[in-house]
């Protein structure tokens, strides 16, 4: 017995190292099939980046903003703002990331962009009947003026969005509104963008709102408020959009700086006719913005447009050139303006014409017009928590009193307007705002408005 289990002992002794080994030559096996598999993927790879050039341009190249949720976005928008310009100082709408290009250029997201629709709607009481409303030293012109009574469509959108290949961004933007009782669905953007060009240039054409000033280029649902400040209803007839070009630059530094330039076919207010064979308005801007520590950013802008006019909405025929000054400021704690913040903003506009003025109500009065007005306004929100929001506004416009025109006369026009925000989510609104409009010395309107407004689908992040 003894010699038996002395012979088991033995056996075991001599087996165990030949088991190691075995153990030992296996994992070696395994690791280097392992190491052949990483070495045979990364000659693949190499070989679809020397088959497909497209690729790392596309993958390098500042692209359109991906899908993101409405609402403002959860880190500093301006470091996104200087971070990714296509997203932040080019558009809000969103677009879909897409994919690598084969060697054809095709883009399998192509025919699939993303859809965004916001619902928009307002009851509204004026103490004016706004058929009655005038404002003094500044003629309507360009759809401005108040809401009417009663219950409003107001301006639904729906945005379709994506890019098109490496080298391109699209985006389609129908709206429909109601006015006088009749429905309209027309044609808001329709444009592209490059997505690849040198040194942070990029080139937008098609139809779309000015870069000039801070509110323009930005779409109306984006607003703190209701309707738009009283200079931009008086000088841009509440939003300049044409079919034009687009050049820009942004520099590749800390601080975002931007400049740029756009021709436009000069057929919407403050132009009209189409002067210059079509190409009848020039701008000009530049915008700086940059943070403040961790819980303050800033935005600011210099703007410049020209333009000839033929027999404008509000009767002017003429040279008109606009100068635009902008700021902004926002404080939030960490940076995060979801859950509670301040935030200031201020736009001043001077307006420069020369030319002549017939009255569109009634032809036979007709005159010189060479002259400035200028206008301004500066608004105030404090985002309570990621529910509540209050603020408030005040706009004021002033008119060339010496100008021999009964446009101009010695009163200012202002108004005072305060606004108390609910959301139930980012994709949800409703708003209270109430307002004293002072649009001539002998008239006055007290308004009140109620606003609803929902977003469905993919919509990018607002702009800074």
């Amino acid at each position: 017995m003894r010699k038996t289990l002395l012979g088991l002992c033995v056996l075991c002794a001599l087996a165990s190292p030949a088991y190691a080994a075995t153990q030992d030559s296996t994992e070696a096996q395994r690791i280097a099939a392992l190491e052949a598999k990483v070495q045979a993927l990364e000659t693949e790879l190499q070989q679809l980046k020397a088959a497909s050039p497209g690729t790392t341009a596309q993958a390098t190249a500042p692209a359109a903003p991906a899908p993101a949720v409405a609402g403002d976005t959860t880190q500093s928008e301006l470091d996104a703002l200087a971070a990714t310009p296509e997203e932040a100082a080019t558009s809000d709408t969103a677009a879909v990331a897409a994919p690598a290009a084969d060697s054809g250029g095709s883009n399998a997201n192509a025919f699939n962009p993303a859809i965004s629709i916001i619902l928009n709607g307002s009851y509204s009481h004026h103490s004016l009947d706004p058929d009655s409303y005038a404002r003094a030293g500044f003629p309507l012109g360009g759809g401005a003026g108040p809401s009417p009574d009663g219950f409003s469509l107001g301006e639904s959108e729906m945005s379709l969005a994506s890019n098109i290949d490496d080298k391109f961004f699209g985006q389609l933007t129908f709206t429909a509104e109601s006015e006088d009782g009749q429905d309209h669905i027309g044609v808001e953007e329709a444009f592209i963008d490059t997505t690849s060009l040198p040194a942070n240039f990029s080139i937008r054409a098609g139809r779309f709102y000015s870069n000039i000033g801070y509110l323009n280029s930005h779409h109306a649902h984006t607003d703190n408020f209701f309707d738009r400040p009283l200079p931009y209803q008086a000088f841009l007839g509440n939003q300049y959009g044409d079919d034009g070009v687009q050049a820009r630059w942004v520099a590749p530094t800390s601080l975002f700086l931007e400049f740029g330039g756009e021709l436009f076919r000069g057929e919407s207010f403050p132009s009209g006719g189409a002067e210059h064979g079509g190409v009848g308005t020039r701008t000009l801007f530049a915008h700086a913005g940059g943070d403040v520590g961790t819980e303050s950013s800033w935005l600011a802008g210099v703007s410049m447009l020209k333009t000839q006019s033929d027999n404008a909405d509000d009767g002017f025929s003429g040279d008109t050139t606009l100068y635009i000054a902008d700021g902004t400021w926002k404080w939030a704690p960490n940076g995060n303006t979801k859950d509670g913040g301040i935030t200031l903003r201020g736009e001043y506009i001077l307006d420069d014409r020369d030319g002549a003025f017939v009255d569109p109500a009634d032809p036979s009065i007709a005159m010189l017009w060479n002259g400035q007005r200028s206008g301004a306004y500066l608004e105030g929100v404090y985002r309570l928590n990621r529910t509540w929001d209050i603020g408030y506004r005040y706009d004021r416009l002033w008119s060339d009193a010496g100008n021999p025109f009964e446009v101009a006369n010695n009163f200012d026009p202002y108004r005072h307007t305060a606004e108390f925000t609910w959301r139930n989510s980012e994709f949800s609104l409703i708003r209270l705002q109430l307002s004293h409009d002072k649009p001539n010395p002998d008239d006055s309107d007290n308004a009140v408005t109620v606003q609803y407004q929902t977003s469905l689908g993919a919509h990018g992040a607002h702009k800074f």
